[in-house]
């Protein structure tokens, strides 16, 4: 299996997240790494999750994994 790595441009790291949009509601939906590779999705590592940000007036919904 290979591992997915970030979709940011010139980021080598692995990615932990998958980012989706809905631009109708002006919301972007992040949660944990998504089980394929998605063509309307965005695959993210963590420095750059955590550094997301988005436009003023959209909604970020974050779903986070239960950790035991």
């Amino acid at each position: 299996m290979r591992e997915r790595l970030c979709s940011k441009i010139a980021c080598a790291r692995e990615a932990v997240a998958t980012l989706t949009y809905d631009y109708g509601d002006q919301m972007a939906v992040l949660g944990p790494l998504g089980p394929e590779a998605v063509i309307h999705a965005h695959d993210l590592c963590s420095i750059h999750t955590e550094r997301l940000a988005m436009p003023r007036g959209w909604v970020v919904v974050r779903h986070e994994t239960l950790r035991a």
